[in-house]
C-alpha cells in the first residue's frame, strides 16, 4: 500500500482546515514570512493534494493527534500491526471507490461518443474512415501528404464533445512539430490523409484516440473520450 505512515504528511494542508490556534488564528492566515514558514507550507501543499480523493473520510482530530504524536515522539495509543490494517482497509476502500467512479465515467463517456459519431457522421460533408475516424475537409491544400516516418509541423485545436479545450497550439501561439506516427492512432491517420496547406475537422473515437485508461496525469481527457481536432497542417519536416 502507498499510503502507509506517508498518509499523515499527505494529508498535511487538506486536514489542517479545520484547526485552529489557541489565540484564533488559522491556517488561513498564517505566516509565510520565514524560510521554514515557507518550506513547511510547500510540504503540506506538495502532499495535501495527494489525498483529495480520501478527504471526505478522514477524520481530522484523529489525524492531528496522530500527527502530533509522531512528531512529539508520544506513545502509539495503537499497535503497528493496528495502524497498518486500518491503513489498508482505508486505502482498499478508497481505491474501490475511485475505481467504481472511473468505470462510471468511462461507460458515460462511451455512450456519449457513440451518439455524438452517429450525429456527427450523418452531416453533409463528413466522412468516416474504415476505422470510425471522421473527417471533415475545412480547406483544401495543394501539397503532398506526410507519411507515418515523417515530421509534420501544424496547428492545432483539442476539445471534448462537451465543449471542453484540453490543448491548443494556437494558445501557445507557435506551431507543433509531432513525429506522424508517434501519435494516438487516429491523429496520425488523420495526418495521412491532410495535404499541407489543408485545415480538417476530425472526431476520434476512443479505441483511435486514449481509449479507457483516458489522457492520464490530471488530463481533461477521462476513459473512453471521444476526441475533435481541428488541424492544420503547415509543412512536412524531413
Amino acid at each position: 500500500m502507498t499510503a502507509r505512515i506517508g498518509a499523515a504528511l499527505l494529508g498535511v494542508s487538506v486536514l489542517l482546515g479545520g484547526c485552529t490556534s489557541g489565540d484564533g488564528a488559522s491556517y488561513e492566515n498564517a505566516a509565510l514570512d520565514t524560510g521554514d514558514q515557507r518550506a513547511s507550507y510547500g510540504i503540506g501543499f506538495q502532499y495535501g493534494g495527494q489525498l483529495s480523493d480520501a478527504r471526505d473520510r478522514l477524520d481530522r482530530m484523529a489525524f492531528m493527534r496522530g500527527f502530533e504524536d509522531a512528531l512529539q515522539g508520544n506513545e502509539q495509543p495503537l499497535s503497528r500491526d493496528e495502524i497498518q490494517t486500518a491503513l489498508q482497509t482505508f486505502s482498499e476502500e478508497i481505491a474501490a471507490v475511485a475505481q467504481a467512479e472511473e468505470t462510471r465515467v468511462a461507460e458515460a463517456n462511451a455512450a456519449e461518443g457513440v451518439t455524438y459519431l452517429a450525429e456527427n457522421g450523418a452531416r453533409d460533408g463528413v466522412i468516416t474512415t474504415e476505422s470510425g475516424l471522421q473527417y471533415e475537409v475545412l480547406r483544401t491544400g495543394d501539397g503532398p501528404s506526410p507519411t507515418r516516418e515523417q515530421t509534420a509541423r501544424l496547428h492545432y485545436l483539442g476539445t471534448l464533445i462537451d465543449g471542453t479545450e484540453f490543448d491548443s497550439s494556437y494558445a501557445r501561439d507557435e506551431p507543433a512539430e509531432f513525429d506522424v506516427g508517434r501519435l494516438i492512432a487516429g491523429f496520425t491517420e488523420a495526418l495521412t490523409l491532410m495535404q499541407v496547406g489543408s485545415h480538417f475537422r476530425v472526431v476520434i473515437p476512443s479505441d483511435i484516440g486514449y481509449g479507457v485508461r483516458g489522457g492520464g496525469g490530471g488530463s481533461s481527457i477521462g476513459p473512453n473520450a471521444t476526441l475533435i481536432f481541428e488541424i492544420e497542417l503547415l509543412e512536412i519536416i524531413g
